[in-house]
């Protein structure tokens, strides 16, 4: 087994290496990420129907002006993110029993190991934090601009019952959980059986980190980098814990739960970060 896919300590069943997994073809692979990847675009779109539908026919009442889709709540834009998370996961799922490795691929079991998994999660979380705390300093400082997320915090800052849905349906739901079922999960098992990225834990962990980065396009490419750095540990601690999902899923929901209650804090004046 490949050292770097070994995981230390004891309870975890360690991670399959590339030759020890079916592999798969381009083609397949291919297939699999563009079809995810419209599934999720086109799952995002469905909640905004009615809205988009609203805005063209104020527009065409209103002749001489634009249908203006900046105007977005903060529920409806929650629910883009939970429809995209649950329609990706869906469409994985599908493409996952048809070759009977649902189980194999997104491993969801309880760990054999708990501590172990909550020291990786602490360390996720840790290490992330440290990461948004570093990595704008050292993406202004390369000409990629700062990430800017005020937006996404804008909207989960509107009152107390917005910041709870977003804790909930996108923090713990669609991004501690979705995302790591999509890219720590799905992904990484695919490039692992993919020919050529066999045997090369480091190439794939950098692989599915970049792809990670892409979605957060609306932070700039500061945001994007930083996103990447992020997508790396959280790939690291998913082949830490022998493949086992928990521990990212929890680092990951942690970090996204701290950075909106601070952001909630903050425009409450109890925090002046």
């Amino acid at each position: 087994m490949d050292s770097q896919a070994a995981v230390p300590g004891k309870g975890h069943r360690p991670l399959a290496s590339g030759s020890e997994k079916a592999p798969i073809g381009w083609s397949l692979f291919v297939a699999q990420f563009i079809t995810v990847a419209l599934v999720f675009v086109i799952a995002s779109f469905l909640p905004m129907i009615p809205f988009v539908v609203d805005a063209v026919i104020t527009a065409m009442e209103n002749p001489g002006t634009e249908p203006d889709l900046s105007d977005m709540s903060s529920p409806l834009f929650a629910s883009t993110v939970v429809a995209g998370a649950v329609g990706a996961m869906f469409a994985i799922w599908l493409w996952l029993r048809r070759e009977g490795r649902v189980r194999e691929a997104i491993r969801l079991e309880a760990p054999a190991n708990w501590k172990l998994t909550l020291i990786l999660a602490v360390v996720g979380t840790v290490g992330t934090l440290g990461i948004f705390t570093v990595g704008p300093i050292l993406t202004e400082a390369l000409g990629l601009g700062m990430p800017d997320a005020s937006f996404i915090l804008d909207l989960v800052t509107e009152s107390p019952a917005m910041f709870a849905l977003w804790i909930v349906a996108v923090a713990w739901f669609a991004a501690g959980f979705g995302e790591e079922v999509i890219y720590r999960g799905f992904l990484m098992d695919r490039l692992e059986r993919l020919i050529g990225l066999r045997n090369r834990p480091w190439a794939v962990l950098v692989i599915q980190a970049l792809l990670f980065g892409l979605p957060h396009a609306y932070q700039g490419l500061g945001g994007m980098a930083v996103t990447a750095s992020v997508g790396l540990l959280l790939g690291w601690i998913r082949n830490r814990c022998g493949g086992n999902l928990w521990g990212a899923i929890l680092a990951h929901a942690a970090v996204d739960t701290i950075s909106m209650s601070l952001a909630y804090a903050s425009v409450l004046g109890l925090y002046g970060g």
